[in-house]
This record gives structure tokens, C-alpha cells and sequence, in this order.
């Protein structure tokens, strides 16, 4: 699928509005595509560019809440795997078409789901929309296993590239998950740690950007 890859595995939990943030760094300097894996300081919520704050502002007390930067519905993490992939529009992957990116990353989490023993198809098309909640409405190519829908995603395009977010809601998946996944999307890829420099920028949009008031309640 890709030539070449930079996997960040990103061990260390860090706070919902930073771990948005260190996305939007990544994307802003990409010279090659990215995958990243994170974790979350705490039970946290994410919800989409375009959703509204009032319909997650409940569960503040017991979720750290930020507003993502792609679209989508709200997803709760701690428990899932959390990742993304960032397409620089200089790789030839870029010029795909939004649907056609997104389906070829979730065939890739279905592949690796498969090599660990967990049964998984594509969505072939989307299901009705019940909720506002990501998963509980699957659309195409959502990955879905023992029928219920286990990777969801958004993405959104800049000048800089595309940037992929998603979450695999499966329990605990084993460690040579992360690395069929990587596999998947590059034969060879190179893993790389966060830079003292990217955490410096990542860290100055969270506080501009994510972390303020007005952010999370754009609408």
C-alpha cells in the first residue's frame, strides 16, 4: 500500500487535548506517512469536528472531552486502540480518493485482526444511523466482527496531507497486532520516537487550540 512508513508507538498516556495535538504537529512536518499508536492519560471522549458539545458535556465528570480536528461521531478510549494514519500529499497514496483511503487502512486493521485470530469482515455498506455515538452505526467499510462494528475512523484533508484518526474497540489485542497492522500498510517501515520539538509545538497547539473553552465549544 505504501513505500514507505514511520510508525510512532507512542507509549506513554498523555492528555486528550495533546494527544490531538501531536497529530497536528505530525501532519504539519510529515516528509513520509505515519502511523501512531496512543494511549490516554484517562478515560477520555473524543467527538467530531462538526459535532456539538451538548451532547457529550454530560459526561464530563467521569471523561476528559476534546473536540477532534476530522469529523465523526463520539468515541470513548482507555480501553481501546487508539491510532492514526498521516498521508504528506507529496506519496503517491494521497491522490486516492477519501473512500478509497479509508477503506484500503480498515482492510489493513481486518488483515492484522485475522493474523491474531479475531474473525473481522468490511462493512458493505452503512447501516442506519441510531445515535450521534460512532459505534453504534457502522458506515462502509467499518470493520465488523461477531456483527458488531470494532473500527471506526474519521479523516480530513489540508494542504499538508490527510490525516486519519480511529479507534479498534476490541478488548485487549495483542502486541504482534500493532505490528501486522504496520506490516499491512508498508512491507518495510521505520519506527521513530517523538521528538523533544514536536512535543515543544504539539504541546503549544494544545494549549492554543485544544485545551481552550472556545474549541470544545465551537458548537
Amino acid at each position: 500500500m505504501l513505500d514507505e512508513l514511520h510508525v510512532y508507538d507512542d507509549i506513554e498516556p498523555k492528555p486528550a487535548p495533546l494527544n490531538m495535538a501531536i497529530d497536528e504537529a505530525l501532519l504539519a512536518d510529515a516528509g513520509a506517512p505515519i502511523l501512531r499508536f496512543y494511549r490516554w492519560r484517562m478515560p477520555s471522549l473524543s467527538f467530531g469536528y462538526f459535532g456539538r458539545y451538548a451532547e457529550v458535556a454530560d459526561q464530563s465528570d467521569r471523561r476528559e472531552i476534546v473536540r477532534r480536528w476530522t469529523g465523526g461521531g463520539i468515541v470513548p478510549h482507555g480501553d481501546d486502540l487508539t491510532y492514526s494514519v498521516i498521508i504528506p500529499t507529496s506519496d503517491p497514496f494521497f491522490a486516492q480518493s477519501s473512500l478509497e483511503i479509508y477503506a484500503a487502512i480498515h482492510d489493513a486493521i481486518r488483515g492484522a485482526l485475522e493474523a491474531n485470530g479475531v474473525d473481522a469482515i468490511l462493512a458493505k455498506c452503512a447501516a442506519p444511523k441510531i445515535s450521534e455515538d460512532c459505534f453504534a452505526n457502522a458506515v462502509r467499510s467499518d470493520v465488523i466482527s461477531a456483527g458488531r462494528k470494532i473500527a471506526g475512523a474519521a479523516h480530513r484533508r489540508s494542504r499538508a496531507g490527510l490525516l486519519h484518526q480511529g479507534s479498534i474497540q476490541h478488548g485487549h489485542l495483542p502486541d504482534p497486532f500493532r505490528t501486522d497492522f504496520a506490516r499491512a500498510l508498508c512491507d518495510r517501515y521505520e519506527t521513530k520516537r517523538l521528538t523533544p520539538e514536536l512535543m515543544e509545538r504539539a504541546a503549544s497547539i494544545a494549549d492554543a487550540k485544544y485545551s481552550t473553552t472556545q474549541w470544545q465549544m465551537r458548537r
